[in-house]
């Protein structure tokens, strides 16, 4: 068996064997990546989490906006090499989420890990005042630290980046995600097939606040999101 941490990581294993049952313990959007057939009848060789729906995205702008209401033009830092999880119909999603909150999304593509800097050097000349990361491997826990150099308000979606010094991170809980993935292995252990094992989709969303990075870039949260954090690090 063969247990993955992101879809970009399922996507390669999978191009690699057709036999051998693979566990995500996270995918961006499984389906439109092409990894399962349906959430229900993953078919193949491959089962595990996904997260598919666009409401968390709607959710971590509205965390930014809310911590930093002055926030209008956002630079969106998203990967294509996540296979196909950036299709035109979710971008559009995203979008119209951006709209309801008053928010201008600047998408701005990220190849890979050494990609970043440039990227940052786009948001800058977009004249954005804030950074939302989305759910993508090639972008790096490390990459935090060069976000936090640019002094803006960023939002991240998984919990590695909190552990690097993220600002504000709210997504899926990885502890959950580790344990729910862990419901998968031991089926497959038992003998169940990964085709006949429907993907889940996360049920435990948490979100994580930095004082000690707010101090560094100058900048002070809320008592009202403050409060509504499940940790913070100080």
């Amino acid at each position: 068996m063969i247990v993955t941490t992101s879809g970009t990581a399922a996507w390669a294993v999978k191009k690699v064997t057709n036999k051998i049952p693979i566990v995500m313990i996270t995918s961006a959007d499984a389906v439109t990546q092409g990894l399962v057939a349906s959430l229900a009848r993953p078919g193949g060789n491959l089962t595990g989490l996904t997260n598919i729906s666009t409401d968390v995205i709607g959710k971590q702008l509205e965390i930014l906006k809310e911590a930093f209401p002055r926030v209008s033009r956002v630079a969106a830092l998203y990967c294509p090499a996540s296979g196909r999880s950036m299709t035109e119909t979710r971008w559009n999603e995203i979008e119209a989420a951006g709209q309801t909150l008053k928010v201008h999304l600047q998408p701005i593509e990220v190849s890979g890990p050494g990609d970043i800097d440039r990227a940052l050097r786009a948001a800058t000349a977009e004249r954005a005042d804030a950074i939302f990361v989305h759910d993508c491997s090639v972008i790096p826990a490390n990459a935090v630290e060069k976000i936090t150099k640019t002094k803006l308000p960023a939002i991240y979606p998984t919990s590695r980046f909190a552990e690097a010094g993220a600002l504000m991170v709210y997504g899926p809980s990885g502890t959950e995600l580790a344990r729910r993935a862990a419901y998968f292995v031991d089926k497959i252990l038992k003998g169940a097939k990964p085709a006949d094992l429907p993907v889940e989709q996360p049920t435990k969303f948490e979100l994580v606040i930095n004082l000690k990075t707010a101090k560094q870039i100058g900048l002070i949260i809320p008592p009202n999101v403050l409060a509504r954090a499940d940790r913070v690090i100080r």
